[in-house]
């Protein structure tokens, strides 16, 4: 995780303040706003997860709305500066230690993707994240629901998940867009990637 951390500031070192403002593939959240979230997530305690959330009234988007507004600096740059310096942090909110992958680097996609930045991540990072979100609720940020009466299989681990019609793409594109996120024409095939695009 730190050092997926340390590659996403070498990615957005230098760049040009008007794409900060580039929509993500977060829903409403720019790329600036990602990084910030990415800020906070990586300053959160158990304690001050808890303090938020309860200050949010247990609402998760209302919490997260917060945390951003906490960590996003005027200058992007500013809160770039500030990533930096929390990158080997290894304080966590209350939650499963999967979480801090998928955090990782379904939020780098979230950025790099509109940005036209590709990367490579290990596949022994994606795989937990792959099946924590499966296990997870479309509530709480998962996609249990999203692959319900499919069967997954990574093209390029030893991964299969579920039971029903194919779908078939890397551990990456199957851990973004059961997370929601879309992906590129082509990264998903197979009988079922239709059901499971549109349920993205």
């Amino acid at each position: 995780m730190h050092e997926e951390r340390r590659a996403l500031v070498r990615d957005l070192e230098g760049l040009p303040r008007e794409r900060w403002d580039i929509p993500s593939l977060c829903p409403g959240w720019d790329v600036h706003d990602v990084l910030a979230h990415l800020v906070d997530g990586a300053t959160t305690t158990r304690w001050t997860f808890l303090r938020d959330l309860a200050a949010a009234r247990f609402d998760f988007d209302r919490c997260n709305a917060a945390g951003i507004t906490r960590a996003r600096e005027a200058d992007p740059s500013r809160t770039l500066a500030e990533f930096s310096i929390v990158i080997d942090r290894t304080t966590t909110a209350l939650a499963p230690l999967p979480t801090r992958l998928v955090e990782a680097i379904v939020h780098a996609e979230d950025i790099r993707r509109p940005l036209g930045i590709s990367h490579h991540y290990p596949v022994a990072a994606v795989l937990p994240a792959l099946q924590f979100q499966l296990k997870t609720s479309v509530g709480i940020g998962g996609g249990k629901q999203r692959a319900a009466g499919l069967r997954l299989v990574a093209t390029d681990a030893v991964f299969e998940s579920g039971s029903g019609p194919e779908v078939q793409g890397t551990a990456l594109a199957l851990l973004l867009v059961i997370s929601g996120r879309p992906v590129e024409p082509g990264e998903l095939n197979g009988p079922g990637a239709p059901a499971l695009l549109a349920a993205s």
